[in-house]
């Protein structure tokens, strides 16, 4: 479908999502929000997508929830923010459970909502230049777009409360000193590197990708024993695919095994 506010561009099995409204740091509107959870779809159900990149146009990834939006809807402010998070939460959820790898190319500020959907990703690769920060307390808001999920299990608590109470604003050096970030690349290398990156994992068992995303993400509520039993389906399903089969014989066989995500 047609986007006014996105590119969606697919390349060498790759999807690449870019928020497009530079001239506001790429700040979620509504008809953004709802362009956003529509290109999550879509890609995720794309068969020749195996690897998702998110990144933002112009010198921003994203500054958060647009605020001139919720000053012109102030007298119905609660639904607003119910739908436009609806559509955020959506897209989020897509991507998190998703089969495929889902790289966060955070190309300059993520605040708010944008901070929210950077921590959000798989992977993590943040240019020099990019700065995190949750913004929320500055307006009197609460966290969304998972971020309330993801930091205590990230970051810890205690850092996240400091995030989320101070408004402190991370370089990409400290956010890859506290575990929010992957990497830290040149600003004018970020680009290049995340393509490199997107097209290895494109090229990986993407049925294995995604039930290891869904082990993982239920480890942090599940007991030891569940854990392991989960464990052992999820080995067991993937032990049927075809990527397991082409794996094992060409490990055995010493060579590289070619990955369909089947």
């Amino acid at each position: 479908m047609p986007y006014q506010y996105l590119i969606v561009e697919r390349k060498d099995q790759v999807g690449t999502l870019v928020l497009n409204r530079p001239d506001a740091f790429n700040a979620f509107h509504m008809p953004m929000g709802r362009e956003l959870f529509q290109a999550a779809l879509e890609l995720d159900e794309d068969p020749e997508v195996r690897c998702v990149v998110v990144t933002g146009a112009g010198r921003a990834f994203c500054g958060g929830g647009d605020v001139k939006s919720f000053v012109d809807n102030l007298e119905r402010i609660g639904a607003h923010v119910k739908e436009l998070t609806t559509y955020l939460h959506g897209a989020i959820s897509r991507l998190c459970r998703s089969d495929k790898p889902v790289i966060m190319a955070v190309n300059g500020v993520a605040a708010g909502g944008g901070f929210s959907l950077a921590v959000a990703g798989d992977l993590v690769v943040a240019a020099e230049s990019a700065r995190f920060t949750m913004a929320y307390s500055r307006i009197a808001a609460t966290p969304d777009g998972s971020s309330s999920y993801f930091l205590p299990r990230t970051i810890g608590l205690r850092r996240a409360l400091e995030l989320y109470l101070t408004n402190r604003t991370l370089s990409a050096r400290e956010a890859l000193e506290w575990g929010l970030v992957t990497r830290v690349v040149p600003d004018a290398d970020l680009r290049a590197h995340v393509d490199a990156l997107a097209r290895e994992l494109a090229q990986g068992p993407s049925k294995a990708f995604g039930a290891a995303k869904r082990l993982f993400h239920q480890s942090t509520w599940e007991s030891l024993e569940t854990q392991m039993e989960l464990e052992a389906q999820a080995i067991a399903a993937s032990g049927r695919t075809e990527d397991f089969r082409t794996g094992v014989t060409a490990f055995a066989g010493k060579a590289t095994p070619a990955f369909r995500g089947r």
